[in-house]
């Protein structure tokens, strides 16, 4: 008797899609088996734990503050595509966040703490100080603390005062009741302007540390004279981070910005983190103030919010095998003293980042500003650094009479205060400063320099994956091109008029812009290689997965024997090896020192591949409400190194690779047997090293050539070429 094949559930089947939000706690639950590993560096698997709790955050911020929102307002949803409800999807994020945040501090007090104290670091609880140790502390708290600190009384007379969103605080419980019947209490905050972490003597010769809360809780007699306190429990409240953004009412979209980011402090609570308390009037208390249920208070089992530990992680002397070693490399050798502008122009240049050094483009942005022969330059700016060199160049360039047209992304979250600091500042010295399009946010990375060669104009144009932020260039792995295609050039010009202008952009020759065309783009490729079935070939690389309409054209592709490989970092809805529909797709996640940032899209083999690189994800929000550019990679040799030498390398990675299984847990990637491990990115910075070496070699034997046919020729030796001011490249 023959036995009839299972039919394969239908595309939009709930069951063929992972929750987003539970997809991300995977994400972050990848974050911390990184804390857990024996054979990550002590300091590196600290620096992998404060990640970990600082991600947590951010997720009760705005994911979970907005499913709560959803609650409150009673505001009809579409469902997602894995069909579950907001309030389900709270549900399972309690049940998840409960368990991780459990994992978290189990990692830091069974694992970290005493390995730290193994190699002569400590970090002291109230119960572990001696004597001699509490009398030093009482002294720097009467001198350094006592006198912020603002002790505040909670009673019928006093209400329960309003907290700024992750401040960290202490519930004060005394031994006599109110005259309510209610036992009294107050409430004391921790400043955040001192250090979280107060060293003290350790007779072992040790570097030890107490924590301030604890240190203002064993002292916190002195602040409530007169009272008698029973207990000191720190807490800490996480509020929706939100902006209410109306730009169509916003006169000022500056202004209307900054009045928003004054309400932030005041958004709803969406969660309490309380420390070991004895006493439930307390905790009931703290609860309800803050109109949270029992879901949403979170015990925890030791210092409250682990990223303020990042500071040991990073900055803290130690012995060298304590943390990776570093891997800055200066600027390849063959870019340093040669003009970027004759270089790029015989030939695109891709630069793989942070193996080759981001301050290649620091010193492009350089030039082009001091250049008498640059006329304009326009670039999009939505996150950098502080004290940023990219815009300080920008200032330069227009202070020098260059035409320089900036687009700032003031929504870009958690960088709005910083980016309207810019704007300000890019104004103040005559740049042109854009907010870009009207409910769009603009992530694209792009810069174009416009300058006169031979009595003619020539673009050069910059893309990256990346934000042109010196300090992130470090940690982040991108991609940048530079190129002086011209066709690329009236792309991006065109690109330029659309965000500063009422111009909607005539047919684009290369790059595919979102919200215009790149989704139609993704889409319309896979569809290509499924129709080529067996033969079709897809193999891309993002942050995150998350559109249903791609999930179910990458479900076709699969079912009509398309193999398809997919390095995605962070979130994937797609669930791969369902019987009849995702055989062959594979979900590689690669977390390791550095953040996966870059992003880049293969579609075919041979010579009808098709390769993209690109600013955006493969999300709704990308794909709709971004603008986002994605550029097909044109030269050969690039295309070869990024297929043969990134893409290849990272579907090898049997260190840091973990493969998704149906069911939505990761398992880690195994060799074959007989087959050594390789880890990707300790690969590339061996890759980037030896081609540092090669280069250096290879400048010099053109240096010594250069010389000698100069001695031959009595011709005097030319200046070094004028690429950066040297003032300005001894102090990067």
């Amino acid at each position: 008797m023959t036995q009839t094949p299972l039919q394969a559930p239908a595309l939009d089947s709930p069951g063929l899609y992972i929750n987003r939000e539970l997809s991300w706690l995977a994400f972050n639950t990848r974050v911390l088996e990184e804390a857990r590993d024996a054979s990550v560096p002590l300091l590196e698997r600290l620096k992998f734990l404060c990640i970990a709790s600082s991600n947590l955050d951010e997720f009760f911020m705005v994911r979970v503050a907005s499913l709560k929102e959803q609650l409150s307002q009673a505001v009809q949803v579409a469902q997602t595509p894995d069909g579950m409800t907001p309030l389900r999807q709270l549900e399972a994020i309690g049940t998840e966040s409960h368990r991780l945040v459990t994992a978290l501090y189990d990692c830091f007090n069974h694992e970290l703490v005493p390995e730290l104290k193994r190699h002569g670091i400590s970090l002291l609880g109230s119960s572990e100080l001696g004597r001699e140790q509490k009398t030093q502390l009482r002294g720097f708290f009467r001198r350094e603390v006592m006198p912020v600190l603002t002790p505040l009384a909670v009673d019928p007379g006093h209400p329960f005062p309003h907290l700024k969103n992750k401040t960290l605080n202490l519930a004060i419980a005394f031994d006599r009741l109110g005259p309510d019947g209610k036992p009294l209490c107050g409430v004391v905050q921790v400043p955040s302007m001192l250090d979280r972490l107060v060293p003290v003597t350790n007779r072992l010769g040790q570097r030890a540390f107490a924590f301030l809360e604890d240190v203002i809780s064993l002292f916190a007699d002195e602040l409530f004279p007169g009272l008698k306190v029973v207990e000191a429990m720190p807490f800490r409240v996480t509020r929706n981070w939100h902006l209410e953004l109306d730009e169509e009412e916003a006169e000022d979209l500056l202004t209307h910005i900054q009045r928003e980011l004054r309400k932030r402090d005041k958004g709803r609570a969406v969660r309490l983190e309380q420390g070991r308390g004895r006493h439930p009037s307390t905790q009931a208390m703290l609860a309800r103030a803050l109109g949270l249920s029992v879901a949403d208070v979170y015990n925890i089992d030791g210092p409250i919010n682990l990223a303020d530990l990042m500071w040991l992680a990073t900055s803290l002397p130690a012995p060298p095998e304590l943390r990776y070693p570093a891997t800055d490399l200066p600027v390849r050798p063959d870019l340093e003293e040669v003009d970027l502008f004759e270089r790029i122009a015989e030939q695109d240049l891709l630069l793989h980042h942070p193996y080759e050094s981001f301050q290649t483009v620091v010193d492009f942005i350089r030039r082009a500003a001091e250049d008498p022969q640059v006329l304009a330059i326009k670039q999009t700016l939505y996150r950098t650094s502080i004290d940023s060199p990219v815009v300080k160049a920008l200032a330069r360039a227009a202070e020098l009479g260059k035409q320089v047209t900036v687009i700032v992304e003031l929504k870009a979250r958690f960088d709005e205060e910083v980016n309207i600091g810019w704007a300000r500042a890019l104004e103040a010295a005559g740049v042109h400063v854009v907010y870009g399009l009207l409910g769009f946010k603009t992530h694209c990375k792009v810069l174009m320099v416009v300058r006169r060669e031979k009595g003619l104009l020539r673009r050069y144009i910059h893309l990256g994956t990346g934000n042109y932020n010196p300090n992130t260039s470090r940690i982040y792995t991108d991609l940048s091109l530079f190129t002086a295609n011209e066709e690329f050039g009236e792309d991006c010009s065109a690109l330029f008029n659309l965000l500063t202008g009422y111009s909607n952009p005539p047919g684009l020759k290369h790059l595919k812009v979102a919200p215009i065309d790149l989704h139609d783009t993704v889409l319309a490729a896979i569809e290509r290689e499924a129709a080529r079935g067996a033969d079709g070939r897809i193999v891309a690389k993002m942050n995150s997965l998350v559109d249903a309409e791609t999930i179910r054209a990458l479900y076709r592709a699969s079912q009509a024997g398309v193999k398809v490989d997919l390095v995605v970092r962070g979130i994937c809805c797609l669930r791969p090896g369902v019987p009849g529909v995702s055989d062959n797709i594979r979900v590689l996640s690669v977390v390791d020192r550095f953040l996966e940032h870059s992003r880049v899209y293969v579609f075919g083999h041979g010579e009808r591949e098709l390769m993209y690189v690109a600013s955006a994800d493969w999300m709704p929000r990308n794909f709709l409400r971004r603008v986002e550019v994605a550029w097909p990679v044109l030269d050969a040799d690039v295309r070869a190194r990024i297929r043969e030498e990134i893409l290849a390398t990272m579907l090898r990675d049997t260190v840091k690779n973990r493969l998704l299984q149906p069911g939505g847990s990761y398992r880690r990637m195994q060799p074959e047997e007989g087959d050594p491990n390789l880890r990707s990115q300790a690969r590339f910075t061996e890759l980037a090293q030896g081609a540092h070496r090669a280069a250096k070699v290879e400048v010099a034997r053109h240096f010594i050539s250069r010389r000698a046919r100069e001695r031959q020729s009595g011709a005097q030796p030319p200046s070094p070429s004028p690429s950066v001011p040297r003032d300005e490249k001894s102090s990067a």
